[in-house]
């Protein structure tokens, strides 16, 4: 009965966002939109087409539905109205590669200069400037947990994780963990340190 009323709730999930779906087909971001769709599927463990993995995240996460906005630009203002996106989830960076995912997006704000391929961000995380221009760059894999907050002109290296509420106001070298306030490195290449950042 559930996988019946599962299908059903698709189905009109398929007329609601039918609009949506005439967009992916023909926007210029189709291939980075294909990308985030893969990643979203594969992190929830769900084997779909393009089209109905799109419109399943469009029906059931509204963090999907602000990258979809934030990758095909103008039409946000007309999709919106149909399936209406996270009030409280901002994104403000301009380049930002295939595969974000975005855990809850409750309260979080990602102001970046660039983010790279395949970055994960929690919810109530504050990525953002120190100034009028100075704002953060992830690298490629990169992590960021639940309460995190990363600020200013800092570089946050290739498959690095920001543990949970942890404070980053400088560089963080790749594949390294960082806790606390302010961030400090336990983890580097996968072995337990106690570095300060430079």
């Amino acid at each position: 009965m559930r996988k019946k009323l599962y299908w059903i709730k698709l189905f009109f999930e398929f007329i609601r966002c039918s609009p949506h779906i005439l967009v992916f087909g023909f926007h210029k971001n189709k291939e980075l939109i294909k990308s985030d769709i893969d990643r979203w599927l594969k992190v929830f463990g769900l084997q779909y087409s393009y089209t109905t993995g799109l419109v399943h995240l469009l029906g059931s996460f509204p963090e999907f539905r602000n990258l979809f906005y934030k990758r095909v630009g103008f039409w946000k203002v007309l999709l919106n109205v149909i399936c209406p996106k996270l009030s409280s989830l901002y994104i403000y960076a301009d380049n930002i590669g295939p595969g974000l995912f975005i855990q809850h997006g409750f309260a979080t704000i990602i102001a970046a200069k660039s983010i790279g391929a395949n970055c994960w961000i929690n919810q109530q995380v504050t990525i953002g400037y120190s100034n009028d221009t100075d704002m953060p760059t992830l690298g490629n894999g990169v992590t960021i947990n639940a309460g995190a907050k990363v600020i200013g002109n800092v570089t946050i290296g290739d498959n690095s994780t920001v543990g949970a509420n942890a404070v980053v106001v400088k560089n963080v070298p790749a594949n390294c963990t960082v806790v606390g306030v302010p961030a400090s490195i336990v983890k580097r290449d996968g072995v337990r340190v106690n570095e300060k950042l430079v």
